[in-house]
């Protein structure tokens, strides 16, 4: 009888069944969201929200919350989104507790980016919010997030406080994106990948988003490809572009 080997270097070519069924979860999950688009009125914020305040164990990356953020100036996308968030928000179940932290990075990302409605809009779940900030939880690694959490919680309440903490971090907010349209700027011109960018957001791709925010991600887009793989010499020249730049009040 032929009994493979656990040292066989077949069998590390060979996907695992957790791979598998997380591929084909994947699969299935991809064929849902075609479906939705397809045969109901669901928009790809929509889908895009859903997914990104859901119990994944990753949070949300930052093209999926630049994305959901300016999809938000749209009034249809906006209802969808905070009615989203709202479920979310109306009880909080420590067991599914990466649904309601999830969703609080989502809620950050449209205090400090989305349009200013979205404070007035939640300050009716503070005390939802407010019963996470005795959350605790230590994962079998050590990792303590409990605290995440009640930090996170902390902040967001701060933010929907009528003070002046929210324009403060919304300028900030706006200086940065500022600060990095400078720099595409420069990029813009000495950058091979001209004319090569393209947009990673599946709410851009349908155009669905709101046109004053396009050139934003644009700009984002060939500030952070055009600087990989750049000599250090021409980096430590775009930054004294910067600075000559921002004194000179550009």
């Amino acid at each position: 009888m032929f009994v493979l080997s656990k040292n066989s270097g077949s069998n590390m070519d060979t996907p695992s069944f957790h791979d598998l069924k997380r591929q084909a979860s994947f699969f299935f999950r991809e064929k849902i969201k075609t479906a939705r688009l397809v045969l109901t009125d669901a928009t790809p914020a929509q889908l895009l929200t859903e997914e990104a305040t859901s119990g994944n164990t990753w949070a949300p990356d930052t093209p999926t919350l630049r994305s959901i953020s300016r999809a938000a100036f749209e009034i249809d996308d906006y209802t969808r989104i905070v009615e989203i968030l709202h479920k979310r928000f109306l009880k909080f179940e420590r067991k599914n507790w990466r649904v309601s932290y999830n969703s609080l990075i989502v809620l950050e990302r449209l205090l400090t980016h989305g349009p200013e409605s979205v404070a007035g809009e939640f300050r009716s779940d503070k005390d939802a919010i407010g019963e996470m900030e005795s959350f605790h939880y230590i994962d079998e690694k050590g990792f303590d997030w409990g605290l995440a959490v009640r930090k996170k919680s902390k902040r967001i309440l701060k933010l929907l406080e009528k003070g002046p903490l929210l324009k403060e971090e919304r300028d900030r907010a706006r200086n940065v994106t500022r600060g990095i349209q400078g720099f595409g700027s420069f990029s813009h011109q000495s950058s091979p990948a001209k004319g090569m960018l393209t947009e990673s957001s599946s709410v851009t791709t349908l155009g669905r988003s709101n046109s004053q925010f396009d050139n934003e991600e644009n700009q984002e887009n060939q500030f952070s490809i055009s600087n990989k793989g750049l000599p250090k010499e021409v980096k430590k020249s775009q930054q004294s572009h910067e600075v000559v730049m921002f004194q000179s009040g550009k």
